[in-house]
Formats: structure tokens, sequence, C-alpha cells
């Protein structure tokens, strides 16, 4: 009986559980070589920008403003600063202080603080803050709703509403933990002036706590990459990318056209972004310009912001791909460009991808010596993507190990946020403001209300935890029986799993 039994097993394996993991293998490599040309692609632009110069100053007609002797400072467009903020009582006086200190003509600025906090103590240090400002002649509003419907993006519609803001040229957006430098105005405002074919002027971020920990040295490599290839590829190829949500200046007319904001996803400037960009409007990425930020140190709450960043993304990609294609004012090039790179290849594959091919396939593959794993897409192709994100961040090269590990579990949250918004989940509107520290100062403003230290077992993260223990089963297999030496990455990838399931990440 053991014996059939046994023979019945290997049956079964040999005619199915084989072919079905040859057969998804298959599909990893072609998404592996899809992801490699995307990355190889967006690198050769970069190349293209740096070695001919392509800034856009030299792309498009920038002139410095100037103080008409007639007009005065009439000569200076309309321009409406937005900050949105809940409950931001680390920072909210860094970006109300940046935003009333940019080198703009006062009677030409309004600054709107759009406070949709609930605690009264912070509602009023908001109130007294805008005070300050406005008794040294600041044109600056502060603007509260009864509710929180629509979240960030509920808040920016609102604030539009108000009639004063008609008088205004241009929108300038900033989060409540970014702080512009005084000149951002005048770098980025010129560009909507001199081209009226353009919609969105965007900066780049730059991490004032990015040395803080190691997570958010991963982060810095991360996002720094996104700015370098992603932005200037989209921006100079093809004119069109993702509104970061924050260090950019909007022409409102554009805005207006598209519809304003919706609240359909949590990912509101992603979508306005894709609609400005379907009517014919053009983007513009300044890679020069800064604005400094503050990244998540928090492991969880760096999660909560992961899951909205890719569960958004993904169930915009459903809600507008029938829109893009039956799009009648761009070229079918440019929608081809949004629904295949933009959105399916860096918003939904590359997350699948990442997760199920090294941290699933790619530990299960030990069981199984009939199926051959190319070494070009486990060594080469890899090694290849990597050394793209790590140029982008020359400072951290030598912590590249520890960031495609991290990146890898990271890949699981995202994977899970893309599968939430394709379906239409539970979690697919689910908004937990990014908590911020305040790390932008060395000395804080305020007395930061710190909770206390939960126990170990209260930090234990259940899902890292199981994919750690499995890819650790699987390296120990491959120690004890394979003849390759593959054991070694998954001890690693299973030990930065665990870790993270412990909660020893971040702050």
């Amino acid at each position: 009986m053991e014996t059939t039994m046994w023979m019945w097993c290997r049956e079964m394996r040999s005619l199915l559980i084989v072919p079905l993991f040859k057969c998804l293998v298959a599909i990893c490599l072609v998404i592996s070589l899809i992801v490699f040309v995307e990355s190889l692609y967006m690198n050769i632009v970069v190349i293209y920008i740096k070695l001919f110069k392509r800034k856009p100053e030299n792309i498009y007609k920038w002139e410095a403003m100037q103080e008409d002797i007639e007009l005065g400072d009439q000569n200076y467009p309309m321009v409406l600063v937005q900050i949105p903020m809940y409950n931001e009582r680390e920072v909210f006086q860094l970006s109300i202080g940046a935003a009333c200190t940019l080198v703009w003509p006062w009677n030409r600025l309004i600054i709107q603080v759009l406070d949709d906090s609930t605690d009264p103590t912070i509602m009023e240090m908001v109130n007294i803050e805008c005070g300050k400002w406005a008794s040294k002649g600041i044109n600056i509003k502060c603007e509260r709703r009864d509710n929180r419907n629509g979240y960030k993006a509920g808040a920016l519609k609102q604030g539009m509403r108000h009639s004063y803001v008609k008088q205004c040229t241009y929108i300038a957006i900033f989060d409540a933990d970014f702080q512009p430098e005084p000149d951002y105005l005048q770098r980025t405002v010129p560009f909507l002036i001199h081209n009226p074919e353009l919609a969105l002027v965007q900066a780049r971020w730059k991490f004032v706590n990015a040395k803080k920990c190691l997570m958010t040295r991963m982060q810095e490599m991360s996002l720094n990459y996104h700015f370098t290839a992603e932005q200037q590829s989209g921006s100079t190829r093809h004119a069109f990318f993702g509104f970061n949500g924050t260090a950019g200046v909007w022409r409102m007319a554009a805005m207006e056209e598209a519809g304003g904001w919706k609240d359909r996803t949590t990912v509101e400037d992603m979508d306005l972004a894709v609609r400005v960009g379907l009517h014919g409007w053009k983007f513009v990425f300044v890679n020069d310009v800064e604005v400094k930020s503050e990244l998540p140190s928090q492991f969880k709450a760096f999660r909560f912001q992961q899951h909205r960043w890719s569960c958004g993304p993904a169930n915009l990609f459903r809600k507008m791909t029938l829109e893009i294609i039956s799009n009648k004012r761009v070229t079918i090039w440019k929608k081809m460009y949004v629904i295949y790179s933009f959105f399916f290849v860096r918003k939904i594959i590359v997350h699948f991808f990442t997760f199920f091919f090294y941290c699933v396939v790619l530990p299960t593959s030990v069981f199984f010596s009939e199926v051959n794993i190319p070494t070009w897409s486990t060594v080469y192709f890899p090694f290849m993507i990597t050394l793209f994100n790590a140029i982008a961040t020359p400072r951290s090269f030598y912590l590249v190990i520890f960031w495609v590990l991290f990146e890898n579990v990271m890949a699981m949250h995202r994977t899970k946020g893309t599968f939430i918004g394709l379906l239409e989940g539970g979690r697919v509107n689910e908004w937990v403001v990014t908590e911020k520290l305040g790390d932008a100062l060395e000395t804080k403003l305020l007395p930061q209300i710190r909770k206390p230290c939960n126990g170990v077992l209260e930090r234990i993260n259940s899902k890292e935890m199981m994919v750690g223990i499995y890819i650790l089963c699987c390296a120990s297999y491959n120690l004890a029986f394979g003849k390759t030496s593959l054991y070694i990455y998954l001890y690693m990838q299973a030990i930065a799993f665990i870790i993270s399931g412990f909660g020893f990440v971040g702050t």
C-alpha cells in the first residue's frame, strides 16, 4: 500500500507538479526580461540626458522673473500655495514657515492651509501659526471642513471652491512635511509662464532624515532611482509622468479642463496627472530643484505608505484603462506608454515579479532539481537592475545587498496592495496618514508625544515571519541536499524577512 502511494505521488509530481512549476518559471523568465528591458530603456534615456545636456531649460523656454517698471508686481502671476495636513503636530510649523518665506510678491501670493485636524490642541496651534504669519503681512488662509470625505483629495477639492482661488493662475502643492527653498517659485513658475503647453512642473524630493536609520537609507535609494530614472525619462521622452502629490506647480486651467481632484482612489495625484495628460498637456520634471521632505522612519508607517502607493495605482489602472484606450486627444504611442510602461510594468508587474520570483519560485526551486533556472535571470539581470538603482545614490552603494533584501521583503506588501487594488478588495480605499516625527530639525519645535514601546510579541508581523521561515527551510534543504550555492542568498533573504517579522526595522 505504501509503495503504491509513493508511486502515485511520484507520478503526480512528474506529470502535473513539475510541468506546472516549469510553466511558472517560464512566465517569470518572460517577465524578468520585460522588467530588465524597461529598466535598461529608462537608464539609456538618463545617459542621453546627461551626454547631450537635455535639461528642461534647454528644451523649454525659461526666463527669470523680472519686475516690470510700469506694472510693478502685477507682472507676476497670482500663485496659490496649498498645504493639506491632518494632525501634523511635529511638522506643521516647518511647512507653513517654508511656504510663507517663498520669494514672491506678497500681494501675488496666497497661502492656503487645508487643515483636516481633529485634535483641538493641534488645530489651535495651527491657528496661532497662521495668525503669526498673517500679522507679518502674509496672505494666509486656514480652511477647515466638518468631515474628512475624500481625505487629501477631498481637502484639495474643497480648497479650490473658495472665491479667492479664482484669481490665481498657478497652484503649488506641498505636503505638511515638505519645505521648499525660498526660490522655489522663481525657478519653477517661469516654465509655465513661457510654455503654454505645460501643465505641471515637478521638483525632486530631498530627504532630510535619510541617515536616521538603515530603513530610511533604503528608502532614499529607491526614491532617488524613481526621480533619476522614471521621472526624468518620462519627462524627456513623453512629457508625461506621475505627479508625486507634492512639490509641484500646476496650471489651474489644465486642472479644471481635466475635471479637478477626484477621490475615487488613494492616489488622487496620479489620477489627476493621467487625466490632464490625456487632454494633451505636457509635464516637465526639474531634477535640479529640490524640496526637503521627511521619510517615514517607523516600519509600521512605511508599510501603510507602501500599501497606499501600490494599491492606489493598481486600482486606478483598473478604473482608467478603457478611458485611456478610447481617448482621442493623444497619440496611440502615448496611450501605449501610459498603459504598458507607466501602469502595467512599473505599477503592476514589477511588484508581482519581485516577490513571487525571488521569494517564492526561486526558494521552491530547490525541491525541483529537474527544473533549470538560467543564470541570466538570477544573476546577470538582477545585478544590472540593482546597479542602475545603486548609481542613483552613490554614497549608499555599499548598502546595495541590504537594499535588495529589504526591497524583496517590501515586495510582499506591495504585491498584496496591488492585488487589493486590482480586485477592489476591502482595504482598497484605506488611507492611513504617514506619521511624521519632525526629523527635519535636530531640535524639535514642539514636544513630541511618544507612545510607550510595545513588547516583542506585539511587534511581530506574522506574514514576514511565515515567508521567512519557509525560505529558511528551503535554504536548509538546499544546503543539505542541493548541488548549488543558492542557500547563501536564501539564508540572507530569510533573515531579512524574520528580522522584519520581529519588527526590528526602522526606529
